[in-house]
């Protein structure tokens, strides 16, 4: 039994986007696991984007509580039980997933745990965040054959899934947004997009080159709502002429109103993120105000639905199972960029907010 673990806190509240000096690597002692508690091992956590609304203390009224200075990070998480109770199933040895990343051993309510699928080739794809595009395009949208298919951030954890799922749902065509070139390459040549919207105009002067898929802070300064969104949907109209029938879409800002522009009779949209707010450089990404054109949604007949899991208990094992034989069979691809250590988890971070990380971002424990 450890006595002693190595966790990610949060040293202070980011003034802006964070950076790895708001949080500190501390070893602190480990408690003897309590009754209904079990001892886990990390092995790897989640690095994702919706970390800066909880440590920018702006979330309200969100799934989970933010996060204040002292408090220790929390996300996603794969590990070996080490310790468990003698009435619970799982056994030390057995692989889990639970909600306490960020440290480096874990004291977990056995509730919370949940048993790996060994039908799963890898089992760090546990923490993709598949189930949340797999849920907007079967719960929200749907996906008719020939529809064309936009993915906003589609280089991001839940865009490089999305684009792949739209296809073996049916899509006819599937189109996505990144800021980067090299993303561009990558969504087209590994995960089967068939065009790429990318351009520095729209992208913003502040984003040293993230892109929408992960850092959309210069939509909310660059010109004014029109010009912004104006300069998107011309470059939407480019490689989408006849228009788009679906849109999940996890940017926000003038990504969403260039979509609504370009958006087909009836097209169906799915909400399922806001970078463009979350991710801004002001704030605390707890807001993502956008200016729509409402007369255009009703004249086109347009569905805006926004997705919480939480709303939909029954996609996840639902997803797991599809996701596992489609990993299995090759029809679908899990990017995934690696970063070793918790000492380097604050850096990975920052990776994530300045665009430098390409699929699902996780750190993998190495002590």
């Amino acid at each position: 039994m450890p006595t002693t673990t190595r966790e990610v806190r949060l040293a202070t509240t980011p003034r802006g986007l964070p950076v790895p000096g708001d949080l500190a690597v501390v070893e602190t002692p480990l408690p003897s696991p309590g009754p209904g508690q079990l001892l886990v091992r990390n092995r790897h956590f989640l690095v994702f984007a919706g970390l800066r609304t909880l440590l920018g203390g702006a979330a309200k009224d969100t799934p989970v509580p933010g996060l204040h200075p002292g408090d220790t990070l929390y996300g996603p998480a794969l590990g070996e039980v080490v310790h468990a109770p003698d009435a619970s199933p799982l056994r030390p040895g057995d692989l889990v997933t639970h909600p306490l990343g960020w440290r480096e051993y874990a004291l977990v309510p056995a509730a919370q745990c949940a048993p790996v699928d060994p039908a799963f080739p890898d089992p760090v794809a546990h923490l993709s965040s598949g189930a949340t595009a797999y849920g907007a395009l079967t719960r929200l949208t749907g996906v008719h054959p020939n529809d064309t298919v936009l993915v906003t951030g589609a280089a991001g954890g839940v865009g490089s899934l999305a684009g792949q799922l739209a296809r073996l749902l049916g899509a006819g065509r599937v189109i996505g947004t990144t800021g980067s070139a090299w993303k561009a390459e990558r969504l087209v040549t590994e995960l089967g997009y068939d065009a790429v919207v990318t351009g520095d105009s729209w992208r913003g002067s502040g984003e040293r080159g993230a892109g929408y898929d992960a850092g959309a802070a210069g939509d909310s300064r660059r010109g004014n709502s029109a010009e912004r969104h104006g300069e998107f949907a011309a470059r939407l109209r480019e490689v989408a002429p006849d228009g788009v029938d679906v849109v999940v879409d996890t940017v926000g800002g003038a990504q969403l109103a260039g979509a609504l522009e370009v958006a087909r009779r009836g097209a169906r949209f799915a909400l399922v993120g806001a970078l463009a707010g979350q991710l801004a450089e002001e704030g605390g990404g707890g807001s993502a105000p956008v200016e729509i054109d409402g007369f255009g949604i009703v004249l086109k007949g347009l569905s805006i639905r926004g997705y919480l899991g939480a709303d939909h208990p029954d996609v996840e094992a639902e997803w797991t199972e599809r996701f596992a034989a489609w990993l299995r069979s090759g029809e679908i691809r899990f990017p995934l960029t690696v970063t070793s250590g918790i000492d380097q988890a604050p850096q990975a971070l920052r990776k994530l907010i300045e665009g430098r990380q390409f699929g699902t971002a996780v750190v993998e424990l190495t002590r």
